[in-house]
């Protein structure tokens, strides 16, 4: 196992894999931007090294300090979260030729799988079904003949990212110009990549995404799926575990998950995503070669830690599990709590948190790099906190969700509590009747009028 681990990512994630480290008895160096300075990973790291000012291109995506900061401190290994760099194939590269482990898949599976419009070349190799879609688009005017083959709506996609970050619906051909270019731009500076792509845009459907973990030699397994379809701006709210899929058709999609990863050799943790309609058809949209915001709904599922598991399969320990050995109980839900204000389009709410007091007790878990008297800086992700419930059915999980967001108080900032408790009131939602168009078309607009502090 590693003696020291550099992690260049910020907020909740990095404190996750602080603690993950910390647990296997690695000592943990923080990168972070000025913006940064009294983050909680970096209050509670080993070491912590500045790599520059607030703008994310000159601090979490700058490769050369990043990588200066690493060897200077003798750290063995990167771990780069999720967002920024964590799909970014040449910085998994210059890794390896600087003498660090990239924790994380190759870079040839990331070129592979990690570049979404590769991706769909390799689903189709594979034989999984994908989605309607386009290659990479090098100019407007390709997108132009790609959108009109396909057939309006469309999706723009790009494809080194994630979270919702560079895409854009496009109902008609009016409308493409613009949003290419804002997608562009919105890509370029969260991933430093403004490729694009193209995809059939589906109006409802669910959001399944099967969480996989290879050890790089061609065995992979899968710990079960998770449904993502509470959705705003194509950005994931709420996740849970399992989904309502039938057995057969869970099977299926799990199926052509793990044969997917298989067929590039992957190493570590990857996620595969797929939109599953009403008729039980499914097409993989995309595979997120890293671990995802929503992994702990997984964890509590199937009583693992995905993260201590990426350590040691990029330490050469191989998989802690069999596939036979991973037996998923109960339900797990988690709700992404951002500083935004759902009554007002959800509008960021950066600032200072007054104070702040987590949800206890039984089955509730909470991963946050919040504090109170911590200043939001409005420079990145909104996300302040994420509360994960686990109970032994859904209903019970529903209960205790609620239960704990109404005990949740953050002062100084709007949150989205208002907004989850609305959803988890809401019949449509209770009776898993849940799909990517759930906010538009099932969602009382009124705000909720009491419980869950703001």
């Amino acid at each position: 196992m590693f003696k020291k681990l550099l992690i260049a990512n910020r907020g909740e994630i990095a404190l996750r894999v602080l603690r993950a480290a910390r647990e296997l008895g690695i000592e943990t160096v923080i990168v972070y931007s000025q913006a940064d300075a009294n983050s909680l990973p970096v209050l509670l790291a080993d070491e912590a090294i500045c790599v520059g000012p607030p703008v994310s291109s000159e601090s979490y995506l700058n490769i050369p300090n990043i990588l200066t900061a690493a060897v200077m401190s003798g750290a063995q290994a990167v771990h780069p979260g999720y967002g920024f760099l964590s799909e970014n194939a040449r910085f998994a590269e210059m890794c390896g030729e600087h003498g660090l482990v990239f924790v994380g898949p190759s870079p040839d599976s990331m070129r592979a799988l990690g570049d979404k419009a590769a991706a769909r070349r390799v689903a189709r190799e594979a034989g999984v079904p994908i989605v309607p879609g386009s290659e990479a688009l090098a100019t407007l005017a390709e997108a132009r003949e790609a959108a009109a083959s396909i057939g309006y709506p469309v999706l723009l996609k790009a494809s080194a990212g994630g979270g919702g970050r560079g895409m854009r619906v496009v109902r008609e051909a009016s409308e493409l110009e613009a949003n290419y270019l804002s997608a562009g731009q919105e890509a370029l500076s969260a991933f430093g990549n403004p490729e694009l792509y193209l995809e059939k845009y589906l109006d409802e459907f669910r959001h399944i995404e099967v969480q996989v973990m290879g050890d790089g030699l061609g065995r992979v397994v899968q710990l079960g799926e998770r449904d993502c379809s509470i959705q705003r701006r194509l950005q994931k709210l709420i996740e849970e575990s399992p989904s309502g899929l039938s057995d057969e058709l869970r099977s299926r999609i799990q199926a052509s998950a793990v044969a997917l990863a298989v067929h590039v050799r992957y190493k570590g943790a990857g996620t595969l995503e797929f939109l599953v309609d009403r008729a039980g058809n499914y097409y993989f949209i995309e595979m997120n070669t890293r671990i995802q915001v929503e992994h702990p709904v997984t964890e509590l599922v199937s009583d693992t830690d995905l993260v201590q598991a990426q350590l040691r399969v990029a330490a050469g320990e191989g998989l802690p599990w069999s596939q036979e050995s991973l037996v998923l109980r109960g339900h797990a839900i988690e709700c992404r709590i951002n500083a935004e204000d759902p009554d007002k389009g959800f509008r960021p709410s950066a600032g200072k948190i007054e104070s702040i007091h987590f949800p206890g007790g039984p089955g509730v878990r909470v991963d946050s790099h919040a504090y109170s008297g911590y200043t939001i800086p409005p420079d990145y992700d909104s996300l302040i906190a994420k509360v994960i419930v686990h109970a032994p059915d859904r209903a019970s999980a529903i209960a205790r969700m609620r239960r704990s967001l109404q005990e949740m108080v953050v002062e100084g900032v709007k949150t989205t509590i208002p907004f989850h408790l609305r959803v988890l009131d809401n019949a449509y939602y209770q009776r898993g009747a849940v799909f990517t168009n759930f906010i538009a078309t099932r969602l009382n607009p009124e705000p909720v009028k009491s419980g869950g502090a703001s």
